[in-house]
C-alpha cells in the first residue's frame, strides 16, 4: 500500500492535539527532574523550563478551545464534592501512615 501526502499529513486539530500532548509529557518529565535534581541550580533550571512548558501548554489549550477543538466539560457540584471527599480520605490515610 502506497501512502500519499494526504494520508500522512496532520490536520490542524490533530497537529494541535499532538503538540498539547507533547507539552503535557514534558511537564511530567520536568516535574520528575525537579524532584530528582541534586543541586539547587539544576532544580531551578528545571523549574524555569517547567514554567515555560506550562505556558506553552496553556497557550495551546487556549488555541484549541478558541477553535472548538477542546471543550472540557464543566464540573458540576456533585463531581467537585466527590473529588473533595476522595482527597480528604487520601489525606487522612497518609497521616495515619
Amino acid at each position: 500500500m502506497k501512502l500519499t501526502k494526504s494520508d500522512t499529513t496532520l490536520n490542524e486539530k490533530d497537529a494541535l492535539q499532538d503538540m498539547l500532548e507533547s507539552e503535557k509529557q514534558l511537564m511530567t518529565i520536568y516535574t520528575t527532574a525537579i524532584f530528582e535534581g541534586s543541586t539547587k541550580a539544576i532544580r531551578k533550571s528545571f523549574s524555569v523550563n517547567f514554567t515555560g512548558v506550562a505556558d506553552n501548554q496553556y497557550d495551546l489549550f487556549n488555541q484549541m478551545s478558541s477553535r472548538g477543538y477542546y471543550e472540557p466539560a464543566p464540573a458540576n457540584k456533585n463531581m467537585i464534592d466527590t473529588a473533595n471527599q476522595n482527597y480528604k480520605k487520601q489525606k487522612s490515610a497518609l497521616r495515619a501512615n
